[in-house]
């Protein structure tokens, strides 16, 4: 095995063994009392409920999928394709795992103090986070070890790799999309009926949905998230390597392998170098016991940055010892330093300590209207940042080092995947603590720690938003540039009449796509609402406390709602791309791609942020503002936080995984789209 692959090899493993020693130290914390310990079992057995129902739909599409990849293309395709999905729901798995075992630990550390809670909450992100990098890197160089142990061609190795994309990118759809609607829809049920029509606290044990609600926190923003950045994070290293190979800067060498390229060897090791470095900084994660909003968030920002100037000082390291040119490590900066503006940017219009979520709210006072008038037109404005960001990036990149360059910023962007994705990940587990402790009616100081790590994940969430939303545009587009490159399309002519169909069928499905995730939401959440309202009628005692609700129920139709509902939006992903490319040809088939990328992207700013304005600027009322919880104004701000549920947390995310899906199926299916008796219309 090459020295290159055996050090990114090492580096995974290692990420396991971190991963294994937080979880571990999770694992021995103290989980509070009997009813603690009996609501988080509650919220434990609902998530893997429906983890393993939607698993069980997953693995009738994967089967289906790898025998039509086995036929039309390859078997070895297919092969990773099935490596790559079960590593990808596996990611999701240990995440919610630990997740969902670290939120009654988090509201018992709760009662020790700020610092014991935020450590707990953080190591357990940091298990999914580094469960990803780790699992994703050894994925990858286990197969380039294999498919290049029997063949010398390395178009060939390349071409049965992305299936291993493809495989990741299928789960991720279907986690994103089926998690996205369980948890809003159960959002929303708790908050319409709880909060709006009975007058009763969040997370009150008296609301049917609570526990739903709890649970969807897991399966949405814990399992599917995982999935979704494991996905981009092999994906932005799959495509490098692809525009290396299908641009001719591989070479043959015998290093054990048949056949071996420095280029091929950079992006493994720039993700084996952040993994080292999101590992040191984790130890930097600490607060103090009076420390306020800006110190939570400083204690995150601290791990973050010294994980970014470790990875900048490796791959400097990397580039010099490869003897590649310095470009490349410039366009690895161009990354980091585009994902690091993206994030400050999403926090500057989603944060209650600035003037855009503010003005959201103070818009509350004139009913809910002009709250979702105002919360959508910050979501519209906050494109121009992060466009002119991702542009930048796009154009500096390509200038120092063509689309090889773009792939390389998509890494280095990715880099820190391992604390950022724990930064994000820890916020469903502070928001589980706070709902055990408002259940368990723990001392009020617990819940006002939990409260705190709460918002804080709240901010974190959305700058993670925004982070995946950037990686995902710079991913998708060094997809498609490999499969340009595959398909030998040098130049397209904009005035053709297959690019200019292909171009408006690809603008066009984000807004398919999101309209169906969308309504989805909306047709579950009426099924639980109704559900919601009819024990709140017809079981005795709740409103009192003397009744228990029959929170099973909820779960069970949050579950079915979600796993009917996904089915539609994830074929459409796959088709889509398949069909065009069969009839109007690779030409065609590229500008769908740059269509949907453009498209996508926008639109998942736009309703990411819109979201994120709507849920602070409600938390910004609940502080005692503009006349504080139960007035006119909060009841307007929580209509806003309604409609920004399915925004923020079902249809913004899915469509990071839609524009990467298409272009990984466009590449998968090269081999098809050249046969002869293809395309039927076009070139």
């Amino acid at each position: 095995m090459a020295q290159e692959v055996a050090l990114a090899f090492g580096a995974g493993v290692l990420a396991l063994f971190f991963a294994g020693y937080l979880a571990v130290k999770v694992m021995r914390e103290p989980q509070g009392n009997d009813d603690m310990q009996s609501i988080a079992r509650s919220i434990q057995i609902g998530a893997f409920t429906f983890l393993r129902r939607e698993y069980t739909y997953l693995s009738i599409f994967v089967a289906v999928v790898a025998i039509l990849i086995a036929i039309l293309i390859e078997p070895q395709t297919s092969i990773a394709y099935l490596v790559g999905a079960i590593i990808s729901a596996s990611t999701g798995f240990l995440g919610m795992m630990i997740a969902t075992r670290a939120n009654v630990r988090t509201t018992a550390a709760a009662a020790r103090g700020l610092n014991p809670a935020l450590r707990v909450a953080f190591s357990s992100g940091g298990v999914m986070g580094l469960t990803v990098v780790g699992l994703g890197l050894i994925g990858l160089t286990v197969l380039f070890t294999v498919f290049g142990n029997i063949s010398d061609n390395t178009n060939d190795v390349i071409g049965w790799i992305t299936g291993f994309s493809f495989g990741a990118s299928s789960i991720a759809l279907f986690a994103r999309v089926g998690g996205g609607i369980f948890t809003k829809a159960a959002d929303v049920g708790a908050d319409l009926v709880g909060k709006i029509e009975q007058g009763i606290p969040e997370d009150d044990p008296r609301n049917p949905a609570v526990i739903a609600d709890n649970v969807g926190d897991n399966v949405g923003d814990v399992a599917g998230m995982g999935a979704d950045l494991f996905e981009s994070y092999v994906g932005s290293i799959i495509a490098a390597m692809a525009i290396a190979v299908f641009t001719g800067l591989t070479m043959k060498a015998d290093v054990g392998l048949g056949l071996a390229s420095k280029y091929l060897f950079y992006p493994m090791l720039i993700a084996a170098g952040g993994i080292a470095s999101s590992i040191v900084g984790t130890f930097f994660v600490r607060a103090k016991e009076d420390a306020n909003f800006n110190g939570l968030l400083w204690a995150i920002r601290r791990g973050i940055l010294i994980a970014g100037v470790l990875v900048v000082a490796v791959s400097y390291l990397v580039t010099d010892q490869l003897g590649l040119d310095v470009t490349l490590f410039y366009c690895v900066i161009t990354g980091l330093a585009g994902g690091v503006i993206i994030g400050f940017v999403t926090e500057y219009y989603t944060s209650y300590d600035y003037k855009p979520t503010k003005g959201v709210a103070e818009n509350a006072q004139t009913g809910p209207a002009t709250v979702i008038i105002a919360g959508f037109a910050l979501g519209m404005q906050s494109t121009l940042i992060p466009v002119i960001v991702v542009s930048l990036g796009i154009f500096i990149s390509f200038e120092l080092n063509g689309f090889y360059g773009v792939a390389i910023a998509a890494v280095g962007m990715l880099s820190t995947l391992g604390i950022t994705l724990a930064t994000d990940a820890y916020g469903p587990v502070a928001d589980n603590a706070g709902g055990i402790a408002e259940q368990s009616r723990q001392d009020p100081e617990v819940r006002e720690r939990t409260d705190a790590l709460d918002a804080l994940g709240n901010t974190t969430a959305a700058t993670g938003k925004g982070f995946a939303i950037g990686s995902a545009a710079l991913t998708a587009l060094a997809l498609m540039a490999a499969f340009a490159q595959a398909t030998k399309i040098e130049a397209a002519d904009l005035l053709g009449h297959t690019i200019i169909v292909g171009l408006m069928i690809g603008a066009m499905l984000p807004y398919v796509f999101s309209a169906m995730t969308m309504n989805a939401v909306g047709r579950a959440a009426f099924t639980l609402v109704n559900e919601v309202r009819r024990q709140f009628r017809e079981i005795p005692g709740i409103m009192e406390g003397t009744a228990d609700p029959e929170y099973d129920k909820c779960i069970d139709l949050s579950t079915r709602g979600a796993l009917r509902e996904m089915i539609g939006p994830g074929v459409l992903a796959v088709v889509a791309p398949v069909i065009v490319g069969v009839v109007l040809g690779v030409e065609a088939l590229a500008g769908m791609l740059i269509g949907s990328i453009v498209s996508g992207f926008m639109l998942a700013v736009t309703m990411a942020n819109a979201g994120g304005a709507w849920d602070n600027a409600k938390k910004y009322i609940e502080q005692g503002q503009l006349g504080g919880k139960g007035s006119a104004s909060h009841h307007a701000a929580v209509v806003g936080d309604t409609v920004g549920d399915p925004f923020k947390d079902t249809s913004g995310p899915s469509l990071n995984i839609l524009v990467k899906l298409m272009s990984v199926v466009a590449l998968v299916f090269v081999p098809l789209f050249e046969k002869s008796i293809f395309p039927l219309i076009g070139s």
